[in-house]
């Protein structure tokens, strides 16, 4: 085998390459290059070829942003630096070994299909040519191939898979960062590589809709932790209670700083069990749920997990879709939950669930549709988490919701949002209704619809019929015989 570069023992670095572990705490890819005792190059690259992971939406690019300037100036405090690089990269990682005679490359792991057939082909080249290739655990609590059935099988409903993965002990403890990095210089070869942050574009400008974001959110490592320790010490106590009650500050918004490994999954967990917090650790365990099946079903976000919802009759309807995207639909809860998204990029829970269902069942539209629309406005949008949830939602999915189990937006605004405290931050225009009628507004004769909030483009009970009509049509279609169908 030819080699990649004559090796330098003494001043070759190691690479450590960061992806969605965008954090110098309880990163194992960064502890173990540290402990190979070799200067470091850390590097990022952009990759949006055909052959890398699912380009990111609008509103994820604008917090990526954030989180790799974070790191830029957490590493550069330590006399080093992110070195960003945009292209391909299982072409740009090799050639950046070969040019800085690296002796060890550090990652950790994705579990997309892509992103794992890149890393596979890129571990086998680097070893091949006689390069130390490590890849490590830095995004989950237990790995998906570890967490069996007793016949070894993946896990298809949440509450087997939980009882096991609680069967397996507490994950490890997070990792402090190392006590002191060893930076290695970049050379002039791979700094005329280089672009700067700003060059990506991965921040919006003309026009720039991120306003909403800047003022809900910070991004980065130290933003992350701020917000754990105050969710901790202020949220955790109540959350089993309130955290269905979108009106109220009661979840823990973490999700963002997860989905780009500001925060690891361990620290999170460890934080929590602190106050016993049985719920919320819950919560931890459905995002290691859809982690699983996407490790096991790469086209989780295309295709239906149960096959029967193949002959589903989805409606084309730009014009319904177009006002469910923009908070327009007549409904107050599901069109302040899709402003929230618009003005915030993100979500509360709960009404995630109304809002996805509105479009799935009363819209009958597909829900691949949807799941477009929050990866793009989502700043939490996760390959895993966003299409699991939808197919849960729309039914087509494993352990999913029953597709007969049709939310009413109004009994549930009514339930979760009784004081109409979130539909009036969201809806102003509805902000001087009773909260008797608050949530249907239709109700309250004084007050006619059309002009400033539009009438219902669905009646409830309607919907509710086709949708149903249309679950029992493909469910008498699969029990068919191939010949009849």
């Amino acid at each position: 085998d030819r080699r990649m570069s004559a090796r330098l023992p003494s001043a070759a670095p190691a690479i450590v390459w960061f992806r969605d572990d965008l954090r110098l705490e309880d990163n194992p890819a960064l502890n173990a290059a540290a402990a190979s005792g070799r200067p470091l190059l850390c590097l990022y690259v952009h990759d949006e070829t055909a052959g890398g992971s699912r380009p990111l939406g609008g509103a994820a690019r604008w917090w990526l942003h954030g989180s790799l300037a974070a790191l830029d100036a957490s590493l550069t405090r330590t006399g080093g630096g992110l070195a960003i690089l945009r292209g391909a990269a299982a072409e740009i990682v090799p050639a950046i070994v070969r040019e800085t005679a690296a002796e060890a490359v550090f990652w950790n792991r994705r579990y997309d299909a892509p992103g794992r057939e890149t890393d596979a082909r890129l571990k086998a080249t680097l070893r091949d040519a006689g390069v130390r290739a490590e890849s490590f655990n830095g995004h989950l609590l237990w790995e998906p191939w570890t967490v069996t059935s007793r016949a070894g099988a993946p896990f298809r409903v949440f509450a087997a898979f939980w009882r096991a993965v609680r069967q397996l002990g507490e994950p490890p403890r997070p990792e402090p960062a190392p006590a002191a990095l060893r930076c290695h210089a970049v050379p002039e070869s791979v700094r005329a590589r280089c672009v700067g942050l700003g060059d990506l574009a991965l921040e919006p400008s003309s026009p720039d809709w991120a306003g909403g974001l800047r003022e809900a959110w910070g991004r980065g490592e130290a933003a992350g932790r701020a917000r754990l320790v105050e969710f901790v010490d202020a949220g955790l106590e109540d959350y089993a209670a309130a955290r269905d009650r979108p009106g109220e500050s009661a979840t823990s918004r973490l999700s963002p700083y997860l989905r780009f490994g500001n925060l690891s999954a361990r620290q999170v967990w460890h934080a929590a069990t602190a106050q016993a917090s049985g719920k919320f650790l819950e919560e931890l365990g459905w995002r290691e749920f859809s982690y699983h099946l996407l490790y096991h079903h790469p086209d989780l976000a295309c295709r239906n997990l149960q096959p029967q919802f193949d002959a589903m009759p989805w409606r084309s309807d730009g014009t319904a879709l177009r006002a469910w995207q923009r908070g327009l639909t007549g409904y107050p809860i599901v069109d302040a939950g899709m402003r929230e998204l618009w003005a915030t990029g993100w979500m509360h829970n709960r009404v995630r669930m109304i809002a996805a269902s509105f479009l799935a069942k009363h819209l009958l539209i597909d829900w691949r549709e949807g799941e477009a629309w929050f990866w793009n406005t989502l700043v939490d949008a996760d390959p895993a988490n966003n299409p699991a949830s939808w197919q849960w939602v729309a039914g087509s999915g494993t352990d999913a919701a029953p597709y007969f189990r049709i939310f009413n937006p109004v009994l549930q605004g009514e339930r979760f949002d009784p004081d109409g405290r979130y539909v009036r931050r969201w809806v102003p225009e509805l902000a001087a209704l009773p909260s008797q009628t608050i949530h249907q507004p239709w109700a309250d004769t004084g007050r006619p619809l059309g002009r400033t909030y539009p009438s219902p483009i669905v009646d409830h009970g309607k919907a509710r019929r086709r949708a149903l009509a249309a679950w029992q049509a493909i469910r008498v279609a699969a029990a068919q015989p191939p010949d009849e169908l």
